[in-house]
Formats: structure tokens, sequence, C-alpha cells
């Protein structure tokens, strides 16, 4: 039975979480924390009735406690992540890992240091179609790869999804960013997952639609380039009705398109993939970013790889870039060193 804790219940996926783990039989939460009482105690209850502390340092302290979730606000991850590497306590940290650029860099150094277990909430990873384009350009099956784009948008601002206990995520002052950085986190993972950690140079446009949420960014697009001549750009925002084309890569040898979640792959390389229908010969899909890592805490195998602390720092100077690229109409080199001050 593994003994995990709550540190912050903020976010928008904390239900999901306690879901997953009410579904599990090998998990316990051993105590909840939030600087919101009310919160905690709302959590604490849909688990079942787990203790409530009144200190998050409590949590550290405790030498049953195997593992921390933290679903903080952003702003907060450095002050729970840090000493939770200290104790030694292996983390799954929602993403993004840090409120900017600098915090994310030392929160990664500080659990690289510590060697903890780490994992993040990329969970478009696990996805059959993914996986099997990562192994499609890892076999050379595009050939010469020129351009990719991936789309993560949905209606939230529209819908009002933030007018709830939820607004903070659209407070970039405490959240670090607005739709473009909370949604567009995903698609920058899947084309970092996909490309390589190591983004040249990037620009993009990021705007406030609706004014809903006030001065909050609702909708944006980046461009990227990578070593080899790859360019990519993605597209994120809360005010789309919808969002068909999920995925594109173009090669010299090849060609996929993700439509309404339906694969279209055409490759020379590959007997029967003309483009024409949906491509269906594909891997099962890997388990939630979440289930996976309480399934490394349990030593079960895993099918796909945790996300890095260096993978989850780059995401956020990447994504750090893309916003100062927008407010200044330039290119910007991402800080992706994890030395970096």
């Amino acid at each position: 039975m593994t003994e995990l804790v709550f540190a912050g219940c903020a976010h928008i996926h904390t239900p999901g979480f306690v879901k997953r783990i009410r579904d599990r039989s090998d998990v316990r939460v051993a105590a909840v924390w939030d600087h919101d009482a009310a919160r905690a105690a709302r959590t604490a209850e849909a688990l079942g009735g787990a203790p409530v502390v009144a200190d998050a340092a409590d949590l550290w302290r405790d030498p049953r406690v195997q593992a921390v979730v933290v679903c903080a606000e952003t702003d907060r991850h450095a002050g729970l992540v840090l000493p939770a590497a200290a104790a030694g306590k292996p983390l799954f940290v929602e993403k993004p890992l840090g409120f900017a650029g600098a915090d994310a860099l030392r929160m990664c150094r500080a659990i690289e240091k510590s060697g903890v277990r780490f994992q993040t909430g990329y969970f478009m990873r696990s996805s059959p179609i993914h996986q099997f384009l990562k192994d499609a350009l890892a076999k050379g099956w595009f050939g010469q790869v020129t351009r990719a784009r991936h789309s993560n948008c949905h209606e939230g601002s529209l819908a009002g999804w933030f007018d709830t206990e939820w607004r903070w995520m659209a407070d970039p002052a405490v959240a670090g960013c607005g739709a473009f950085g909370d949604l567009g986190t995903h698609s920058l993972d899947i084309l970092m997952w996909l490309f390589g950690d190591a983004v040249e140079r990037v620009t993009a446009s990021i705007r406030t639609v609706t004014g809903r949420y006030g001065a909050c960014d609702e909708s944006g697009e980046g461009l990227l380039r990578f070593p080899g001549g790859v360019c990519a750009t993605l597209a994120a925002g809360w005010v789309d009705v919808a969002n068909p084309v999920q995925l594109l890569i173009s090669g010299t040898e090849g060609h996929a398109a993700v439509i309404n979640g339906n694969l279209f792959f055409r490759s020379r390389h590959v007997a029967g993939a003309d483009g024409q229908q949906p491509w269906t010969s594909l891997p099962a899909a890997a388990p939630h970013a979440f289930d996976l890592f309480l399934d490394a805490l349990a030593g079960r195998p895993l099918p796909l790889p945790l996300v890095t602390p260096r993978e989850a720092a780059a995401r956020n100077t990447v994504m750090e870039a893309l916003y100062k690229a927008a407010a200044t109409g330039r290119w910007v080199a991402p800080r992706t060193k994890t030395t970096a001050a």
C-alpha cells in the first residue's frame, strides 16, 4: 500500500486524481494540506475522510509518507516542491512545473540532486496515436520532416469554466500564464517529445479575445524552430468552439494528420499507409500520467517512461520564451540549461 499526501488541491484536475486514487486498492492518502482550509476539507472528504493537516511541513516530516502530489496554484509550487525534494519524497507535480523558467530550473536541480522519482501531468504521451508517431519518426517513415503542428483548444472562456473555484487559473499573476500556456504546454510537450528538447528559437502571437477574465490571454499561435530544420506550430486557447485538426506532420516521405481523433497516415515505407482511411494499427493506450506515477511507486513495469524534471523545466523555459516573443514581436532563444540562475 502506497501512502501519499496532497500538497495543495487547487488545480482543476484534482477531482480527477481523487477519483483515480479511489478506483485503486494499492494507494492510500495519508493527509491533505491546502492553504485554503475549506478546500482541503472538501478534498479530504472526497477521499473518504483523509486527515487534514494545517502545516505543510508536517507532510515532509512524516516518515510514513511515500509520495507527494502537488496540485497547488502554480505560484506555490516551488515552496512545496523544494522542501519535499529535500526530504526525499517522490513527487507528482501538476503541470506546468514552475511559475516561470527560473523557478522551474531551480526545482529541476533540486529534484535531480535529491534523486527522488518525479512525474508531471503530460498525459497526451499516453495516446496510441502519439506513441505511434514517435515510433514512426524514429524509424524514418516520414523521411526528412519539414513541418509539424499541434493544436489543443477548447471553449473554456466562452463557457465560463473559470467562473468557479478554478478562477485562479485565469489569473496569470497566480498561474503564470493564461490559456495559451495552460493548454499550449500539452501541445508543446508533444512537439518536444517528438522532435527533441533543443528548441532553437520561437516566436508567437498571443491575445485576449473576450475579456471575460480581464487581461488574461485566451488564444495564441506559436512558431518553433528545431535543429535539423523542423518548423513546428502550436495552437492553444479557450475560445474555440471546435478543434477538429489536432496534429499534422509533413515529411519528404510521409505525412500524418489527426482529424477528429482519427489518424490519417501516409508513408512510402509502410504497406497500406496511403492516407485515405483512418490508420488503426496502433499500440495500446498507456495509463494516464498520474497512474504511471502510482504504478512506478508500486514497482510495476511502465509502458512509457515518466517525464523527467529536466523535460518539465525545458517546457517551462520554452513557454516563457513564447510569451516573451509575443510581447516583443521578435524571435527568442529559450533558456533551457538547468544550470541557469
